[in-house]
């Protein structure tokens, strides 16, 4: 290759890489922009982030909204009951969907493709919500943490995502050679298959911690006893609460609307703030298991 041409591709891939980081850029400011201002109207006065004074940086900074939130006594009931049926509900997922996964990761499972069809139609035909109700109030889980958790112990795509690590990442031969040297089917999983898997595990994890985090339907369904309502139907409470009372007290009503307006945005932070946390520690991992679901079958 010419000088000539070798100076063309230099100049090429910088072009190239400089318009990739500007819509890089473009697309980082458009998603941290409303987390940043989430984060500053939670802190600022309610009447400057109504008059539309707070763009980046708070404006009189106050904590009113928090106060009021982080008083309430439910907010910490709603706390305990969501850390604990999130880690129930994941670890009863995550067990559920290796059982699952594994047996169809194999090649030697007889029916396994017709298995797989199955399964795969669960993720777009569902029996509705009031066969689902029924079902569970039948089964006796109405007003306990189980209707939370049971329903949904194995998501259809994250099973196909971990049976697809299995099959692309575990080589066949490996398991045929434990099975030559005398070691069961749950010794194979367990110090072989598992040990292996820790990036997949780490993604379901977080999958599945994330979605009994945000979940509040299946609670505002079943749960009707506010001792075991989680943090987010709690949270929801709150802010309709706050809302419904600016509009119809008649004494300090302006006042009430700045606070639900700053108690509006609190919430936000409130709910979001241990997943925002717990995030950047499996975001490699996270990485990896979408494009393993997304590019092999």
């Amino acid at each position: 290759m010419s000088k000539q041409a070798t100076i063309r591709s230099t100049s090429d891939d910088r072009a190239f890489d400089a318009i990739v980081y500007a819509i890089a850029a473009v697309i980082m400011i458009i998603v941290l922009y409303p987390l940043i201002f989430i984060v500053s109207a939670s802190f600022s006065d309610p009447a400057r982030t109504l008059n539309g004074e707070v763009w980046l940086l708070p404006k009189s900074v106050t904590l009113d909204a928090y106060t009021n939130i982080l008083h309430n006594e439910k907010i910490w009931t709603g706390y305990r009951n969501t850390i604990l049926y999130t880690a129930v509900g994941t670890f009863i997922n995550i067990i559920m969907t290796i059982l699952a996964a594994y047996p169809l990761s194999r090649p030697d499972l007889p029916g396994r493709k017709v298995m797989m069809v199955i399964i795969t139609l669960t993720m777009f035909f569902s029996g509705g919500l009031i066969p689902t109700y029924l079902l569970v109030k039948e089964l006796g889980m109405v007003d306990t943490m189980w209707s939370l958790i049971v329903p949904g112990a194995i998501a259809t795509y994250n099973l196909i995502v971990m049976r697809t690590y299995f099959q692309a990442s575990i080589p066949w031969e490996l398991q045929e050679a434990a099975h030559m040297d005398g070691c069961s089917n749950w010794r194979l999983l367990l110090n072989i298959i598992l040990p292996l898997s820790k990036p997949i595990l780490a993604v379901m994890v977080l999958f599945y911690a994330v979605g009994h985090w945000n979940s509040f339907f299946n609670a505002l369904i079943y749960i009707r006893d506010e001792a075991l309502h989680p943090l987010q139907l709690v949270l929801r409470e709150i802010l309709m609460i706050s809302q419904s009372d600016a509009v119809d007290s008649t004494v300090g009503l302006e006042d009430k609307i700045l606070l639900a307006e700053s108690i509006k945005y609190a919430v936000i932070i409130v709910s979001s703030l241990p997943v925002l946390m717990m995030y950047p520690f499996v975001q490699r991992h996270f990485v990896k298991g979408v494009m393993i679901g997304s590019i092999k079958g």
